[in-house]
């Protein structure tokens, strides 16, 4: 009897451990704080061209063609704002054509170009990881910190120009994108809190910006993922996650 008890007590405490993960997680894996912006199967909550985005085996997919090559970037925009937050997300280019995509963040819409159209942070992807992880600014500032960069932006004189300086190194760019490899899943982390922003790969922190120029910073606003312009290119993101932080 004794045996028997102790059996079912060891039992008891073994499934209690069990469910203890599913208190931080929900099913989809998704942490203690983060809410899903991707069911997996469909496009709710995003807009964008759909003869470009499409759901394919759990992730979102962008497709252009040598036949029908885009002229200008397009986007899959999500219909919500972000302003301080953490988002995680994987992606995969594929290992052929040109590969350049990115995810948009605190962007702004320029109708005057198109309906998918958008501008402003970018956490930059690249096939051939010249420019991956870099911090972009799409319809603005250009590249503003490079692989392996912690900058600091100060205003320039006349409201355009500003001054980027390099107050230390995250690695070696090489080093940094050892792991990051086309035709692979690899996992992409943008946190922005107040006008701080880091860019970390597989774990690995890429860009990293304060960003004081504030009359182009931008706080808040949209969140896309991009499609580039140019020959043909295959883009794919999946477990896209976001944590929304109280703004600084």
């Amino acid at each position: 009897m004794f045996s028997n008890r102790l059996a079912l007590s060891f039992a008891v405490v073994v499934m209690g451990a069990m469910v203890i993960p599913l208190s931080r997680a929900d099913e989809s894996g998704v942490e203690a704080g983060f809410v899903s912006l991707f069911d997996g199967q469909t496009l709710k909550g995003w807009t964008g061209d759909p003869h470009l985005w499409s759901v394919a085996d759990g992730a979102i997919v962008a497709t252009s063609t040598d036949e029908s090559p885009l002229a200008q970037n397009e986007f899959l925009i999500w219909e919500g704002e972000v302003a301080d937050f953490v988002l995680r997300l994987q992606f995969r280019v594929a290992d052929r054509g040109v590969g350049n995509s990115g995810i948009q963040y605190r962007a702004k819409r320029f109708p005057e170009a198109g309906e998918w159209v958008v501008g402003g942070y970018q956490a930059d992807i690249d096939r051939t990881n010249k420019y991956m992880g870099i911090l972009y600014e799409e319809r603005g500032r250009g590249i503003l910190a490079e692989v392996g960069e912690k900058i600091t932006i100060e205003p320039g004189t006349n409201g355009k120009d500003f001054h980027k300086e390099v107050v230390s190194s995250l690695g070696e760019p090489a080093e940094i994108l050892e792991s990051v490899t086309a035709g692979q899943w690899c996992d992409y982390e943008v946190e922005a809190v107040g006008n701080h922003l880091v860019h970390r790969i597989n774990g690995s922190a890429t860009a990293e910006a304060i960003d004081s120029d504030a009359e182009n910073a931008a706080r808040s606003g949209l969140l896309a993922l991009q499609l580039h312009a140019g020959p043909a290119m295959q883009i794919e993101f999946r477990h896209i996650r976001i944590k929304h932080l109280p703004s600084k």
